[in-house]
């Protein structure tokens, strides 16, 4: 996970930069995107992927399953969503 500073008027407000995949794209300007992290098993030392996803504000709604997306934190949207999409990752 990056972090990273966003400059504001007020102040400098840290949020939360990420970037995945678009797994869906079903519902009313909202996209789900999947993030993958590896880890490592702290015994085993074996790599294994943990797989998340997230719902994503998408106003207007130009992005497609398949594509590559970043977004940030923001505000509550709505009961699931915090996070807006920055651009596509093309």
């Amino acid at each position: 996970m990056a972090e990273k500073k966003e400059q504001t008027k007020d102040k400098d407000i840290m949020r939360r930069k990420l970037s995945g995949v678009v797994v869906s794209n079903k519902m009313a300007k909202t996209i789900v995107v999947q993030v993958d992290n590896a880890a490592v098993h702290p015994k085993y030392k074996k790599r294994y992927i943990i797989s998340k996803k997230y719902k994503v504000h998408d106003g207007k709604g130009q992005f497609q399953e398949g594509d590559k997306v970043s977004f940030v934190e923001c505000r509550p949207l709505s009961k699931d969503k915090r996070w807006r999409v920055v651009y596509n990752n093309k």
